[in-house]
């Protein structure tokens, strides 16, 4: 037997909602998505001006995140350094892009975050944001 901490839908939409006010602030588009930690959407945010193709891809993010407990550009980085195609992981959801992050707590990952519709470099830097601010409120 052993003890699992479990991402909750109120702390997944603490996430969403610190990525949304910084996407207001700066009056871009995105799609916000939060797994819990076996990849499955928990809480979800398109704000407007997102484009839909951003939808699934936000969604996906955050699953490869949670799924393989790194973030997703390094999951995307490590398939094209050996040349393999992102098929092998056996499901189509997972993805290379970068902007897909897991949420840890207690040394735990217990969910990933994954954002769309900016430059990469641009949802990377929100998904950690969000991974920080479940940080901050967890007291990790």
């Amino acid at each position: 037997m052993y003890t699992r901490y479990q991402l909750s839908h109120r702390d997944a939409w603490l996430v969403v909602e610190a990525i949304r006010k910084e996407l207001d602030q700066s009056g871009r588009g995105a799609a916000i998505a939060v797994a819990d930690a076996h990849g499955e959407l928990l809480a979800f945010l398109r704000t407007d001006g997102c484009k839909l193709p951003s939808i699934q891809i936000a969604i996906n993010k955050a699953f490869t995140a949670a799924r393989e407990q790194k973030p997703s550009r390094t999951v995307g980085d490590s398939a094209r350094e050996k040349h393999w195609p992102m098929t092998n992981f056996g499901d189509l959801r997972y993805t290379a892009w970068g902007g897909g992050v897991p949420l840890v707590h207690a040394g735990q990952v217990v969910g990933g975050v994954g954002v769309s519709g900016l430059p990469e470099e641009e949802d990377m830097v929100l998904a950690a944001l969000g991974a920080k601010v479940l940080a901050e409120i967890a007291g990790d």
